[in-house]
């Protein structure tokens, strides 16, 4: 079984990078941004972006009022795949999770914070452009709901921006740099519901393939890089990371 072979291999490694995208957050009840029922199924992504933001007061107020409106905004919970990947922390086989996915859900389950490089920011935080001063998301939007259409920086009045990364918008170099070395230096490297198809993001499995990782891939649909996998598991997240982590507890003190 999938499961067994991919809890041998986390058994049998010691520093192992898990790779997340939006297939795991789906089971927390935070829809893909591109499915039917996500984001961009009710919004146009072109009037989102870094660009429009910071060049229009109109622009931010529409992406306020958005985010309001937005499952982003909601009080999400980890799920079993979350705290499957704390528990490999907690085990001492996890070196950190790379993740495209900004709703901090990985902090809340208990993997450290500096063993998460988040790719696409932190929803969950708002930065101020001038001081780099940072708000809890949730402040925020109380403002917006007492009646603030556009926010602005309570320090020194600079234009508010949620810390994560927008359409046209650069992903964090020293993240991007740190999560391609990790995924080059680590012997596991675990996709855990992503396609795969977002780049850079998407490069971090074949950087640890070619530096001669071993690769598994637990997505609800196929993915172009499955025929590298030494695992392929097309099931939900939350039962498989269950299950594996139910087997590497019964190997792990036969292993010692």
């Amino acid at each position: 079984m999938e499961t067994e072979l991919l809890a041998d291999l986390i058994v049998a490694r010691k520093k192992v990078v898990v790779f997340t995208g939006a297939g795991i957050s789906t089971e927390s009840g935070i829809p893909d941004f591109r499915s039917p029922g996500g984001i961009w199924s009710k919004y146009d992504p072109d009037e989102f972006t870094i660009q429009k933001f910071l060049s229009s007061s109109e622009a931010r107020r529409k992406q306020w009022k958005m985010l309001t409106k937005s499952s982003l905004s909601t009080e999400a919970k980890p799920n079993l795949a979350h705290y499957a990947i704390a528990e490999l922390n907690s085990l001492g086989k996890l070196d950190c999770v790379v993740t495209q996915n900004v709703d901090n859900l990985h902090q809340e389950a208990g993997v450290p914070h500096d063993k998460v490089l988040e790719l696409h920011g932190n929803m969950r935080w708002v930065v101020c452009l001038t001081c780099r001063r940072r708000f809890p998301m949730k402040e925020v939007l109380q403002l917006i709901e007492q009646g603030t259409e556009i926010p602005d920086c309570p320090n020194c009045h600079g234009i508010l921006k949620p810390d994560a990364v927008f359409f046209g918008e650069a992903l964090p170099e020293e993240t991007l740099v740190d999560a391609t070395i990790r995924s080059q230096n680590c012997d596991l490297f675990i996709v855990i519901g992503s396609s795969l198809v977002v780049y850079p993001a998407a490069y971090m499995p074949m950087y640890a393939k070619d530096a001669g990782a071993k690769l598994a891939i637990i997505n609800l649909t196929p993915t172009a890089l499955d025929r590298y996998a030494a695992v392929v598991i097309t099931r939900k997240a939350g039962e498989t990371m269950s299950k594996v982590m139910e087997s590497v507890r019964k190997k792990i003190p036969l292993s010692r």
